[in-house]
C-alpha cells in the first residue's frame, strides 16, 4: 500500500519514516511539509517523493500518515478522507471539538479506514498484559502517573503546541486509553490543576470503576517516569509502559491500517472513533480547568 507523510520535524524524522520505510506491504511514496526544504530532505533519505502540492502528494498515495501538530493534522485528514485515502493519525486527533466531529464524519463518509497512534497500545507487552487483565473479573480502580520532560529546554519534543496545550492533550491521551481499556469507557472526568502544567484527573468509568491520572510535560529528567496500575479482587497489575520502542510499535499499526483497508474490515480497538471519544474527555477536563 503506498503511503504519504504529513510532516517532517523531529517525530516524523526518528520514527514515521523509518517505520514507513520498513513495514512489510507498505511504501513510503510521497512527503508533504510546511517546509518544503526539509520535506524535500526526508523524501530523499527514503527514496520517496516530495510535493510541494497537497493535491498532488494525495493523488500519489492510497493511505496517509501523519506526523504534525493536532490542528494541521484534522483538516488535512478531512481532505485526505474525503479523497479515499486511509488515516494513520496521532492522537490527539484534533484539539477543537468540532474538527474531531467533522473528522470523525469525514472517516465515515468516505468509508476508510482509521488508526490512531496511541504507541503503547501497539507494543506486544502491553497487548499481553491487556489480554490478561481483560480476562480477569473484578478491577476496581488504576492509577496513572506520566512525569514526562517535553518542556525543557533541550528536549526535542518542546514544540508550540505542546507548550500551548500541554501534558493534558499530549500525555494523557496514552493513560487514557490504557485506563479505558482496562477499566471501561470513561462516563465523567474531574479536573484539577497544579503547578505548571501539571493536570490530575479523576475518571469514573462506566462499569463503576473509578481511576486517576497525574500527568506533567514539565519534569526533571530524574523524575520523570510513565506508571499505569489497575487495582481489584485480583490484587494489583502495573502495565510494562517502560516496554514502548516507537518504532516497531508503529509498524504494527501501519500492518493492521492496511490489512483493514485491504480486508474492507474497518473498525479497529484504537480508530478514529475511539480516538474522538478520547478528546472528549481531554475537552471536558480543560472546560474545568479554564
Amino acid at each position: 500500500m503506498r503511503f504519504g507523510l504529513v510532516g517532517t520535524g523531529y517525530w516524523a524524522r526518528v520514527t514515521h519514516a523509518p517505520a514507513l520505510a520498513s513495514t512489510t506491504g507498505v511504501e513510503l511514496a510521497a512527503v508533504w511539509g510546511r517546509d518544503t526544504a526539509a520535506a524535500a530532505t526526508l523524501a530523499a533519505e527514503h527514496g520517496a517523493t516530495p510535493h510541494a502540492d497537497l493535491d498532488a502528494f494525495l493523488d500519489d498515495v492510497e493511505a496517509v500518515a501523519f506526523a504534525v501538530p493536532p490542528d494541521v493534522q484534522a483538516p488535512i485528514a478531512v481532505r485526505a478522507a474525503n479523497r479515499g485515502k486511509h488515516l494513520l493519525l496521532e492522537k490527539p486527533i484534533a484539539i477543537d471539538q468540532a474538527a474531531a466531529d467533522a473528522l470523525t464524519e469525514a472517516v465515515a463518509h468516505g468509508n476508510v479506514a482509521s488508526v490512531v497512534f496511541f504507541t503503547s497500545r501497539f507494543q506486544p507487552e502491553m497487548r499481553d498484559w491487556l489480554g490478561t487483565v481483560t480476562a480477569t473479573p473484578g478491577w476496581l480502580g488504576g492509577v496513572g502517573l506520566w512525569l514526562g520532560t517535553a518542556l525543557s529546554a533541550s528536549s526535542p519534543y518542546n514544540t508550540p503546541w505542546r507548550r500551548d496545550r500541554g501534558a493534558l492533550w499530549d500525555v494523557a491521551p496514552h493513560l487514557l486509553s490504557l485506563l479505558w481499556a482496562t477499566l471501561g469507557p470513561v462516563a465523567g472526568v474531574t479536573a484539577v490543576a497544579g503547578p505548571a502544567d501539571v493536570t490530575h484527573l479523576i475518571l469514573r468509568h462506566e462499569s463503576g470503576a473509578t481511576s486517576t491520572a497525574t500527568v506533567t510535560l514539565s519534569a526533571t529528567r530524574e523524575g520523570s517516569t510513565a506508571e499505569l496500575s489497575v487495582w481489584g479482587e485480583a490484587g494489583r497489575s502495573a502495565a510494562p509502559l517502560s516496554a514502548t520502542q516507537p518504532v516497531p510499535a508503529l509498524r504494527t499499526a501501519l500492518a493492521e491500517l492496511a490489512a483493514a483497508a485491504t480486508s474492507g474490515q474497518l473498525s479497529h480497538p484504537c480508530d478514529v472513533q475511539f480516538g474522538h471519544a478520547i478528546g472528549r474527555v481531554l475537552a471536558a477536563a480543560e472546560d474545568q480547568l479554564s
